[in-house]
């Protein structure tokens, strides 16, 4: 019998076992790091100065960062939510809790700021104890409860104004999201530095603390974290203290954007939050961080504007936008889940 000696190109493949096909190299960059995010946000800018007039403006840029701001603020308890493996239905009502809150306190009671918002963030910590106990003590699907304690919020709410709001705000707290103000004499709406602040605290927290890895450990099992010694119930407890504390902030802060109450202020909010986390590529069970949802808020932000910019009706607006979310959950839906890659 005669032996054949193999060919070059079976030695290439049997001497490269390892090697990684492209599309795989790019889901592992993805994983690792938001580079789709990016090229989006990057292409969606770029869309926008090639096609509309006076979109690199220094108004339209503001509009941006200040929109993107207060949902990005919107989704950050969402992130350490989805990230501990459960989800915040609550955010619009607590959002509309915080508006409410201070503009009758301040507007028709005549309270200090200071007083009316440890009153708004009250309500926010009580809430935020009420989702993560009855979730967790009587495992409940956290959708459920945190629609039950946003209805319970909404009605408290509405109970106590007799159903319209007539308070104003503070008229100093409206410079905070003014696109016109400025942050110890640099042309920055306040919001803006508020927003990168709060995201600067939160990553660190969750990269560089024993909290933010307990939270990821939660995430992807809960059984697993116990043994690691993970308190379990007071990291799944302290996330939605965390969502709606951070909820009754944006309503604070949008209180003063609009300048009176509004009941229903934090409608939007309630999938735009949940919206930014998945755009930006945090899925549910301990896998991304608070980076991706501050590039998932910016481009949704690019994306409203370019919309509203083309005069597109408002189902049509929802429609491009609800399909864009199916895209990408779609396109990260195809990974493995964090706990079977471990």
């Amino acid at each position: 019998m005669t032996v054949t000696a193999p060919t070059d190109a079976a030695v290439t493949d049997d001497a490269a076992p390892g090697r990684v096909p492209p599309l795989a190299a790019l889901a592992e960059w993805q994983r690792r790091f938001p580079l789709l995010q990016i090229l989006a946000l990057v292409a969606l800018y770029g869309y926008g100065l090639a096609t509309i007039v006076g979109f690199g403006s220094h108004r339209v840029l503001y509009a941006i960062l200040i929109n993107g701001s207060l949902l990005g603020l919107a989704g950050a308890g969402q992130t350490i939510v989805v990230l501990v493996g459960g989800i915040d239905f609550s955010i619009a009502a607590f959002i509309s809790a915080g508006d409410v809150i201070i503009a009758e306190l301040c507007g028709t009671y005549h309270w200090s700021t200071g007083a009316a918002a440890a009153v708004a963030l009250a309500v926010g910590v009580v809430g935020g104890l009420a989702n993560g106990l009855i979730s967790f003590r009587f495992k409940v699907e956290p959708l459920i409860v945190t629609l039950g304690v946003s209805a319970l919020v909404s009605g408290l709410v509405l109970k106590w104004i007799n159903g319209s709001a007539t308070g104003v705000a503070p008229p100093w707290l409206g410079g905070l999201t003014a696109a016109n103000g400025s942050t110890f004499g640099l042309a920055i709406p306040p919001v803006v530095l508020i927003w990168a602040v709060v995201a600067l605290a939160i990553q660190l927290v969750l990269t560089r603390t024993r909290a933010g890895r307990s939270l990821y450990l939660t995430g992807v099992n809960q059984r697993a974290a116990k043994l690691a010694l993970v308190r379990v119930s007071r990291t799944w407890i302290c996330a939605y203290v965390a969502s709606a504390v951070l909820a009754v902030c944006v309503g604070i802060l949008l209180a003063g954007y609009s300048g009176s109450g509004d009941v229903t202020v934090g409608d939007p909010y309630l999938f735009q939050s949940l919206a930014a986390v998945i755009v930006g590529g945090t899925m549910f069970g301990g896998r991304g961080d608070y980076w991706r949802t501050v590039l998932g808020a910016l481009v949704l932000s690019v994306v409203a504007l370019l919309l509203s910019a083309a005069q597109l009706s408002s189902a049509d607006q929802q429609m491009i936008t609800g399909g864009l979310i199916l895209a990408v959950v779609g396109l990260y839906g195809r990974e493995r889940r964090l706990r079977d890659r471990i």
